[in-house]
């Protein structure tokens, strides 16, 4: 189910609607073992960071942080460095993961990229130059947890949205033109918790949801209006995964042994009620993917990969095959990278998986966080100071 109001707009976090699923097709079912795809390129020079590529119109873009300096690098798609251009500090410390941490956002010739201190800013790539800026914490009093500011920004036509996570400004809609203040939402007052929300469609409304660090919330996403919250949180409050929503319920997740939780929602907008809880399957950082009625995911705590019934929250299959990582589907098939360097091929099967074919990420420093990313049958594989591209089209 496609929210992309603006047809200019087609690159997304985790893809067009922010699920993890990307619209491929025609991909390889199975790659040479411990070997991996053929590497068209690699670009080792994009510094500290931990932020996906997003292709758009023949050209990359992706952060990363020089010094105590960010900077969005601007690629050819065949990895030919074009040109970088400075937004402001970044994240040195005191978070102790020294990087860049939110992906650029992409529409036309103008970027928008949020900082670990909270500067959102609004780029002409054509220009080189910074349009509008806006700092989340001094603008609209946002507050933020332990390890800095982190939110992918989401678009909607001319709306730009943003969680600031202040009292008043809890979370605000820009006009992505000028920066200037359409409307703003309390929400329920929580702290920004490093989710990146997502649009739905609920009954015929338009809501912007969103983890904050006590509660999910909807928001209408015209107004701003609190149209509902459900209580979740964890011992730390960082809830990073972006919610999944399918037949007017909501699936969120959390580490820490915090768990899982299956909401349904209502046509009068009422409080949400619990539908199942499953307290193992606690994905901290990797995201998960819903697929052919089975969530497919890692836990932290529980430090293995699952499959869950959607409709019953039921665990059918665990393995230790793969170390925990990050998840995302196309072509029929799971992309896992986990926190131990390996890129797995894997076969979604009912109630379980089976893992085709694996090989090590070589290239690159620090920790392998990044999130996946297919566009027109390339695998874009973030490690640290390297972006790798990998051909994974059938011939």
């Amino acid at each position: 189910m496609s929210l992309n109001a603006n047809a200019q707009i087609i690159n997304n976090w985790r893809g067009p609607d922010r699920d993890g699923k990307y619209p491929e097709t025609n991909l390889l079912k199975t790659w040479p073992d411990s070997i991996g795809p053929e590497m068209l390129w690699s670009y080792q020079g994009l510094s500290k960071g931990f932020t996906s590529a997003v292709v758009d119109n023949g050209k990359i873009y992706i952060t990363g942080m020089e010094g105590e300096t960010g900077y969005l690098h601007i690629l050819s798609e065949k990895g030919q460095f074009i040109k970088k251009i400075a937004y402001g500090s970044d994240v040195f410390s005191p978070s102790g993961y020294p990087g860049s941490r939110s992906s650029p956002t992409i529409a036309g010739n103008l970027c928008y990229i949020v900082s670990g201190f909270g500067k959102l800013v609004c780029i002409d790539t054509k220009a080189d130059k910074i349009v509008w800026s806006k700092d989340l914490f001094t603008d609209f009093d946002g507050k933020s947890i332990r390890f800095n500011f982190t939110e992918n920004l989401l678009i909607d036509g001319k709306l730009l949205y943003v969680s600031p996570g202040g009292k008043v400004n809890n979370i605000v809609a820009l006009d992505r033109f000028n920066g200037n203040l359409v409307w703003k939402s309390a929400g329920k007052g929580d702290l920004s918790a490093y989710c990146s929300p997502i649009l739905i469609n609920s009954y015929g409304r338009k809501l912007l949801v969103n983890m904050m660090s006590l509660n999910t919330i909807a928001v209408d996403a015209a107004t701003g209006e609190l149209v509902w919250s459900y209580p979740y949180t964890n011992q730390t409050k960082i809830l990073p995964n972006s919610p999944i929503y399918q037949d007017n319920s909501i699936y969120i997740f959390s580490g820490y042994g915090e768990g899982s939780h299956r909401f349904k929602l209502y046509a009068d907008t009422t409080q949400p009620t619990n539908i199942w809880t499953n307290k193992k399957v606690d994905p901290q950082i990797g995201g998960a993917v819903l697929y052919n009625g089975y969530i497919y995911a890692s836990g932290d705590k529980n430090r293995k990969w699952f499959c869950v019934d959607w409709n019953t929250g039921e665990i059918k299959f665990e393995s230790t095959t793969l170390d925990k990582g990050t998840v995302i589907e196309a072509d029929g098939l799971l992309y896992i990278y986990t926190e131990k360097g390996e890129l797995a091929l894997v076969e979604p099967l009912a109630g379980s998986f089976k893992v085709i074919s694996k090989f090590k990420i070589k290239l690159g420093a620090d920790q392998h966080w990044a999130h996946l990313v297919i566009k027109n049958g390339v695998l874009y594989v973030r490690h640290g100071t390297a972006l790798m591209a990998f051909n994974i089209k059938k011939k």
